[in-house]
């Protein structure tokens, strides 16, 4: 059964429903994904050769040219006017840890936290030097305006100039009640991205989110690890301006430290901020907080291929994988520790998947119907900014952009029953992942932990907002032999020892037949639309689905 046949069978037998389509042959590419191959990318790219792959880093040049010299291999084409590189300008602002005091005023003696320990704050302004002074501090829940839920945590308040300390996630986790919001699942109101970026249309000098490590999805050690040292961005033309002046975490010890000096119940609060009934509330304190930066100015790269179509040439699948992790600690190396952050998992692997995709379309003996872009994205542990670029810059228009697929970490503990789809529900392209799903005799289930928001969370986003259907599988949970208990402590393991951690360094004991069986379905997915006429659409009732109909008018 050809792809082009399967996804007819999608069509036809279950009207963009689940199919029970039968099993097919493997596609005629799919038999070049292997093991060894996987593992041979990611043990190269997550080699203390390549540093961590930090964006405009020595690592980075190692990493770029060898993709490029991956896809030149397999006869890809240069996707960018020539080139396989697509600059994006960066700024990288790099906070002095010990020019970073944090003090709180009011109610007594001052209190003073400590970086990165108590706290940790930067900048996104691309300037020298930020802060605020004598701010005061207000208490807006979860930091939310949603008219669609008729919730406004900054009703009647005026905060500007002030610190908002705001509360991590959305009611609907704290509730865990399916009518407020999306119950467990995690909105995009609930991303620390959404929040600071309210803070500023609110007109707040500062924005402080209170960590907590079950709502967060990660403990303090993540925040510590991705919010200090080199902190890139785009270089944009007000240079930021319009960003509060000071972004942070506080630690839940030191918030409830400040509660209490509030004379504030921070449970009682919390309880109250999940119901809407909240009011925005006057601390009674002062923030002084400041930050010293030294600011560097650099191009990084987005790597990009093209396999052209034949019968739909001008129109555009992706894959994507973002190929960038933390660098090296030279702090840590001069102290004689492990300082690389290798970052095999997250995501030397899905660059490898992508790697082994582009290999597979190009043995096909036929050109496929639609094109087929590669797309290798930088500094998506920055706040996905290699993906922004190109989402504003594209090199191929966004409304000839059918749909797409991201890779961010593979299975590497064996094969399982399932495929766990991010965001699963959102979109058509679901329905034809259920259909490949059976065809290898497997199933589609969504995100056992919907209230981490991890749809929200890698590059494909920056794509889906914007209206292009994207499809964001992981890996699944359901181990053919020791089943979902035991996917879970491994999934739970690793963020727990090596999630953007020195930690996360390749090892040749990984079982990653799983991952074989993953990508195979990656590569029906995409054939599946590749070799369609049809436009994947999303699911009504999700918000892009206005954006995407109007791009295609």
């Amino acid at each position: 059964m050809t792809p082009r046949r399967l996804f007819a069978l999608v069509l036809t037998a279950t009207t963009m429903a689940c199919s029970g389509a039968p099993a097919s042959e493997a596609p005629s590419g799919a038999p070049s994904i292997t093991e060894d191959e996987i593992a041979q990318h990611i043990e190269i790219l997550a080699s203390d050769k390549f540093g961590g792959r930090a964006p405009s880093s020595p690592g980075e040049a190692l990493t770029v040219a060898y993709l490029a010299e991956q896809f030149a291999s397999y006869g890809l084409q240069p996707g960018n006017e020539g080139s396989f590189f697509q600059d994006v300008p960066l700024v990288d602002i790099t906070a002095d840890p010990e020019e970073a005091p944090f003090t709180v005023a009011g109610r007594g003696n001052p209190m003073r936290f400590t970086y990165p320990d108590d706290v940790v704050t930067w900048t996104t302004r691309v300037v020298e030097s930020s802060g605020v002074e004598d701010s005061e501090m207000v208490f807006v829940g979860y930091g939310i305006v949603a008219p669609e839920y008729g919730w406004d945590d900054y009703e009647g308040v005026d905060v500007d100039g002030k610190t908002v300390v705001i509360l991590v996630n959305d009611p609907g986790y704290a509730t865990q009640d399916e009518t407020v919001f999306s119950g467990n699942s995690m909105t995009y109101y609930g991303r620390w991205t959404y929040k600071f970026e309210e803070a500023a249309r609110q007109g707040a000098a500062a924005a402080l989110i209170v960590h907590r490590t079950a709502p967060a999805a990660y403990g303090w050690e993540t925040v510590r690890n991705s919010w200090t040292g080199p902190q890139f961005n785009l270089q944009p033309e007000d240079g930021n301006a319009g960003r509060v002046a000071i972004e942070g975490w506080m630690t839940e010890e030191t918030s409830r430290a400040i509660f209490e000096r509030a004379g504030m119940n921070f449970d009682a609060l919390y309880e109250q901020a999940a119901t809407g009934s909240l009011r925005p509330t006057e601390m009674g304190l002062q923030l002084t907080t400041s930050v010293e930066n030294e600011l560097r100015f650099s191009d990084s790269k987005n790597v990009v291929a093209l396999l052209p179509g034949d019968e739909a040439r001008d129109e555009y699948f992706i894959y994507m994988a973002h190929w960038d992790h933390f660098g090296t600690d030279q702090a840590l190396i001069d102290a004689g520790e492990d300082g690389i952050y290798n970052g095999a998992l997250d995501n030397a692997s899905g660059t490898a998947a992508m790697l082994e995709l582009a290999e597979a379309y190009a043995n096909l003996p036929d050109t496929p119907r639609r094109s087929i872009l590669f797309l290798a994205v930088t500094a998506e542990e920055q706040g996905l900014l290699g993906s922004k670029h190109y989402a504003q810059n594209p090199v191929f228009p966004l409304a000839k952009t059918v749909a797409g697929l991201n890779m961010d970490g593979l299975s590497n503990f064996g094969p399982t029953r399932e495929l766990v789809v991010q965001g699963y529900g959102m979109s058509e392209l679901d329905m034809i992942a259920d259909a490949a799903a059976a065809a290898q005799g497997r199933r589609i289930d969504p995100d056992p932990e919907p209230e981490k928001g991890y749809y929200f969370r890698s590059d494909h986003f920056e794509l889906a907002k914007l209206g292009v259907p994207m499809i964001y599988p992981g890996n699944g949970i359901d181990h053919v032999e020791r089943g979902s208990e035991y996917g879970l402590e491994m999934n739970a393991r690793y963020t727990r020892e090596r999630y953007h951690m020195v930690t996360d360094e390749f090892d040749d004991t990984w079982d990653l037949s799983g991952a074989v069986d993953d990508v195979v379905l990656y590569y029906e997915i995409g054939s599946a639309v590749i070799e369609s006429d049809t436009w994947p659409n999303w699911n009504e009732g999700t918000e892009f689905r206005a954006i995407r109909e109007e791009s295609r008018r």
